[in-house]
């Protein structure tokens, strides 16, 4: 499950990404395996996506946050 699979209002656990393929400034901000990320809101057309990284909001484009894999956060 990636990203781009959260429906607005759920909360996830970062699991993993490739560096490689993250724009730094994304891990910079807190996208960081083991962090909580939640979807808030979405744009016309499902992107770009408004994210609550670990505190920080964020919006990341539909093909970036496809790029990070995640685990649902157990309720």
């Amino acid at each position: 499950m990636t990203l781009a699979d959260l429906e607005i209002g759920d909360s996830a656990i970062i699991d993993s990404f490739d560096v490689e393929l993250l724009p730094m400034k994304l891990i910079e901000m807190g996208c960081l395996p083991g962090n909580e990320v939640g979807l808030l809101q979405l744009a016309p057309y499902r992107d770009p996506l408004y994210l609550d990284i670990a505190g920080a909001h964020l919006a990341i484009r539909r093909e970036t946050a496809a790029r990070i894999f995640i685990r649902k956060k157990s309720e």
